[in-house]
């Protein structure tokens, strides 16, 4: 007789629990791309240069790009409350920084204070899913958080640029500040104050050097997304990102307790998809910064308007995200991690082909393909990864995945950059036959180099089948699936 009450108690504490996962997430990651829009007029305030400018992106991503990793692995080991508060905290306070910087150097610094809360946000969110909500919903949980970050991906400068525009720059950050402060007490009230399973030593010199390889190889990029990989700072980041991963690599197999359990690499299911979330993530991203760049540049469209065309795709993935994370619960990952990739390649075609300046619907129709295949991707890696990762492996593992895929956020505008720079100084008609445009042969051939890093990422996923049991024989309780849902 008590049933019912106790499924809708239940129902009550997962919808609420998303709600705030969702209003953090879209929140912050709103926020790491709102100022892009307003460093002009920091520029003139501040007299800064272009370089110097450049910091108050440039600081916040190496923080987050570090971040992310080590908070998976600390959540094995600490409360996902004390976590999520430490991390809504510290974002206020930068924001709060940031809102009274009377010069550069004080806003890059909170700049870089708010990226250390913000880091937290993407990966204890994932990880509170998959930890709290039962198995039949953790999907639709994860494509609720994806969609937030898909979201705030899309808005962000759109959002940044008219607040900016109307209220000051320092706005921007006032908001920031009231927003984590209020998502403090929510966030409190639904993350349990459980102790995590992992015990042992921490290995901060595995996790220093994994740290810095990631910031690193995030910087290179950046770098070369500005000056080409020629540029010293570029290769030579990159350089020193690669030393750095490879003593990584050698410390994790040499220790007793290292940073990132090597066992974590058996898992087929996990080691593809994490190759699949970087390659996919280098795609959609760079979707995301080309598409706008495409409608101002060869449709003639101010920035205001061409972040308008973002907005249909951003919409629809906010609608699509439940019934995609449903789906990812009630199927195989492989089929839908292909179907994914076939819907992003064949709008990355689309753009390739279609966008030659006649129209901006084809522009929207192509990003709008991309957001939805990459959403159905991604929901379905994150929710494969976490069913085939041992309950106390899970923090470092998704940790881990998230770091991967924000890695190809920093590395598909720089490389895909790179070859459009290189496109329209060498000149010349697109390589798609089927592109017609005068104008915009560049971006044909950066969509058509799109396509073909999804046609490889195809081929990886294809080798995404679960294997029968995991490497210890046994699923732990947290991620235990039923039979009918496992993959053959």
């Amino acid at each position: 007789m008590t049933s019912p009450p106790r499924t809708s108690e239940r129902n009550d504490r997962g919808l609420a629990l998303l709600t705030v996962l969702m209003a953090a997430i879209l929140a912050t990651v709103t926020a790491s791309d709102m100022v892009n829009l307003m460093l002009p007029t920091i520029g003139a305030e501040f007299g800064a240069s272009e370089a110097e400018l450049a910091w108050v992106v440039t600081g916040f991503l190496l923080v987050f790009a570090v971040g992310v990793p080590l908070y998976g692995r600390v959540s094995d080991r600490v409360g996902l409350r004390r976590l999520f508060a430490f991390a809504l905290l510290t974002y206020a306070a930068g924001s709060l920084l940031c809102a009274v910087s009377p010069n550069l150097p004080a806003l890059v610094t909170g700049r870089i204070v708010t990226g250390v809360g913000a880091a937290a946000i993407p990966v204890l969110s994932v990880i509170a899913v998959t930890r709290l909500l039962p198995g039949d919903r953790r999907g639709v949980g994860i494509g609720v958080v994806s969609a937030g970050a898909g979201i705030g991906t899309a808005a962000g400068p759109a959002v940044g640029g008219g607040i900016g525009e109307a209220l000051g720059w320092p706005a921007l950050f006032w908001i920031m500040l009231v927003v984590s402060l209020l998502l403090l007490p929510a966030a409190w009230r639904v993350l349990p104050d459980e102790r995590p399973s992992g015990t042992g030593r921490l290995d901060l010199p595995g996790g220093a050097l994994l740290g810095l390889g990631a910031g690193l190889a995030l910087f290179g990029m950046t770098q070369a997304q500005v000056s080409g990989f020629a540029a010293p700072s570029a290769w030579g980041s990159l350089l020193i990102a690669v030393a750095a991963l490879a003593l990584f690599g050698r410390r994790t197999v040499s220790v007793d307790q290292p940073f990132v359990p090597p066992a974590l690499f058996t898992n087929r299911v996990y080691r593809t998809g994490l190759l699949v979330a970087f390659l996919a993530m280098t795609v959609n991203l760079g979707g995301l910064v080309f598409v706008p760049l495409l409608v101002i540049e060869v449709n003639g469209l101010d920035p205001g308007e061409g972040a308008l065309v973002m907005i249909p795709a951003g919409a629809a993935v906010a609608l699509l995200s439940p019934l995609i994370g449903r789906l990812a619960d009630r199927a195989a990952p492989r089929p839908l991690v292909l179907a994914g990739l076939t819907l992003m390649g064949l709008s990355a075609l689309w753009l390739s082909a279609l966008t030659d300046g006649s129209s901006v619907l084809p522009a929207g129709a192509g990003i709008l393909g991309i957001g939805v295949g990459f959403m159905l991707v991604m929901t379905t890696v994150i929710g494969a990864a976490a069913r085939e990762l041992p309950a106390e492996r899970a923090g470092v593992g998704l940790g881990i995945l998230q770091g991967a895929q924000f890695l190809g956020a920093g590395t598909g505008p720089a490389v895909f950059g790179v070859l459009a720079s290189a496109r329209a100084d060498g000149g010349g008609g697109a390589l798609n036959p089927l592109y017609s445009g005068a104008d915009g042969a560049a971006y044909s051939d950066v969509f058509l180099a799109m396509a073909a890093v999804v046609a490889g990422t195809l081929v990886v996923a294809a080798r995404m089948r679960p294997a029968a049991q995991p490497e210890d024989g046994r699923r732990s309780p947290a991620t235990r699936i039923p039979t009918r849902r496992r993959a053959s």
